[in-house]
């Protein structure tokens, strides 16, 4: 007698997932006779940072991101994310639902997994860089 197992989508198997997650800091910078300088403050946090016009009638703004901003992965898989700190100096991080906390530095790389073991969004949050840097873990029901 021969015996045969299937497994049927429902019972899909977890997989190993990794992600790299870059600490980045787009800007944008223009002369006053171009372009006036804003009036409007940018919200607080250290997340936005808006540069009066210097010696030569520059202004910039910035902002600080995690890119991607959004992961999605399934139920019961195992994920890597390597975070690589890009552009600012530090960025104490969350990864909330997961317990995972750590200090990334410019010119380093931290690596962080964990089992995706409940559904849900979960943020992950730099908390000098508020409220721009933050990101979520999307972990979809596995069916």
């Amino acid at each position: 007698m021969v015996t045969c197992f299937a497994i049927l989508p429902s019972e899909a198997l977890a997989e190993k997932r990794f992600f790299a997650v870059a600490a980045v800091e787009p800007k944008g910078g223009v002369t006053v006779d171009k372009e006036p300088f804003p009036p409007e403050a940018m919200p607080g946090g250290g997340g936005y940072v808006l540069n009066k016009p210097d010696g030569n009638n520059r202004w910039e703004v910035s902002t600080y991101l995690w890119m991607p901003s959004q992961i999605i992965v399934n139920e019961g898989d195992e994920v890597t994310l390597e975070f690589i700190g890009i552009n600012g100096a530090s960025h104490p991080t969350t990864i909330k639902g997961f317990g995972k906390t750590f200090v990334l530095k410019r010119g380093t790389v931290t690596r962080v997994s964990f089992v995706a073991d409940k559904v849900g969004v979960f943020p992950i949050e730099c908390s000098t860089h508020r409220p721009s840097m933050t990101a979520e873990i999307i972990v979809l029901p596995r069916k």
